[in-house]
């Protein structure tokens, strides 16, 4: 299992405080769908490398922004794949039996995690809006990749 640690020693923040912190699966959920783009859901979860997904997030918004016309340019759209990784992600964790999350996230904290529906509305959610998100990302790409290769020209978009 992987941990965020700030010592040497290894330990947790949480474990050096003297106990381990429950993780909620809806709200790991939640952060994937809505900031997987940045991984705030790696930085809930502890993982290790979630200062490389927030770092390429934000450097690739940071040098779009450089384009005259920030959205339709190389460095967002590469984007699309954090932000349909994220909403992947919101559906594995939204999704899987609260005994696994525990075992992965919450060994040795003490409580069980019991999701209603709330996981199950993060997962429509993320289905819904993550469609919609890759499609438009996908069109986005195709209409990109056209117009620099010169297939549309002559035509009125």
């Amino acid at each position: 299992m992987e941990q965020f640690t700030t010592s040497s020693s290894g330990r947790t923040l949480a474990e050096r405080a003297g106990g381990r912190v429950h993780r909620s699966k809806v709200i790991a959920a939640w952060l994937a769908s809505l900031l997987g783009l940045f991984g705030a859901h790696w930085w809930y979860l502890g993982r290790r490398g979630a200062w490389a997904v927030t770092l390429f997030g934000v450097l690739m918004l940071a040098i779009a922004h450089l384009y005259p016309v920030w959205w339709d340019n190389p460095p967002f759209l590469v984007l699309i794949i954090p932000i349909t990784a994220g909403f992947i992600e919101s559906l594995i964790l939204a999704l899987k039996p609260d005994a696994w999350f525990d075992a992965r996230y919450n060994p040795g904290s003490g409580q069980q995690t019991q999701t209603g529906w709330n996981a199950v509305l993060a997962a429509i959610f993320a289905t819904f809006v993550g469609a919609m998100v890759l499609m438009f990302g996908i069109a986005l790409i195709v209409m990109h990749v056209y117009t620099a290769l010169g297939w549309l020209d002559g035509y009125v978009i």
